[in-house]
């Protein structure tokens, strides 16, 4: 072993050679060691080299799961996603099932991208992080999935933040975005009611009501007005110290004016 490790580290004349050579059970070793130098690109190379030699016996979990790791170790998340997937539809209670089944959601995690942009990723980290919970509710890896999947959803959120604003900065273009704006918003508080965006979408649901009353037809005003008002009582309620406070007051009193008039 000793004298492997000297092979594996001496340059890349040796490594060329382990390309070469076909005893399978040189290149899976010198595999490992490369693995444990953090060498993954050479590692990975060699365990591909002896994958399809080790099919169907016992060390092909073996090669396959540090498959997963190489590309894990190249920070190549989508193809990390993919081995590890493999490995958990063929070793489903395998020796490394608790890691796959974890590394499966974490890696669409790492992979999840800006929340403007699409989201399918993010929706399936979560997916996979529930059913990595429900399997191994005792796995030390379980608090790390809680907080990611915590993550995800706050992602989620804003995305339909991003929309929400959206809808609110558009006004009255092309009809009532203030009604969209109301409708997003609430619809993410009930979709995502832990997220870190609750107070924002609370106050976007004041504005909004607000201005459907500022913009509205005289005849609907003062139900609009009375609709705004609960809404005010609402959100101070809940965020009695919000930065907007002077400005909901101001809202108020001009929605007082009107239910007076």
């Amino acid at each position: 072993m000793i004298l492997l490790l000297m092979v594996v580290l001496t340059g890349c004349g040796d490594y060329q050679r382990l390309l070469k050579s076909r005893d399978p059970e040189e290149k899976y070793q010198a595999a490992l060691m490369y693995f444990n130098n953090k060498q993954y690109v050479k590692a990975q190379t060699l365990l591909d080299d002896v994958s399809s030699y080790y099919k169907g016996t016992e060390r092909s979990e073996d090669v396959l799961a540090y498959l997963a790791r190489c590309y894990m170790g190249q920070k190549s998340y989508t193809s990390a996603t993919d081995y590890y997937q493999a490995y958990v539809r063929n070793y489903p209670k395998g020796k490394y099932a608790t890691e796959a089944y974890f590394q499966v959601g974490h890696c669409q995690y790492l992979d999840s991208p800006d929340a403007r942009l699409d989201q399918d990723i993010t929706k399936k980290a979560i997916e996979s992080f529930q059913t990595f919970v429900e399997l191994y509710p005792e796995s030390p890896y379980a608090e790390q999935a809680y907080r990611e999947m915590g993550e995800m959803y706050d992602k989620l959120a804003q995305k339909e933040l991003y929309s929400a604003k959206l809808y609110y900065n558009l006004g009255t273009y092309l009809g009532n975005n203030y009604l969209s704006c109301e409708i997003v918003a609430k619809n993410a508080l009930k979709n995502y009611p832990s997220n870190k965006y609750q107070e924002n979408f609370s106050w976007l649901i004041l504005q909004s009501k607000y201005q459907q009353m500022v913009n509205s037809y005289e005849d609907k005003k003062v139900d609009r007005a009375r609709d705004a008002q609960d809404e005010y009582y609402n959100y101070i309620t809940e965020y009695p110290d919000s930065k907007h406070r002077k400005e909901a007051d101001k809202m108020l009193n001009n929605i007082r004016k009107i239910i007076k008039d």
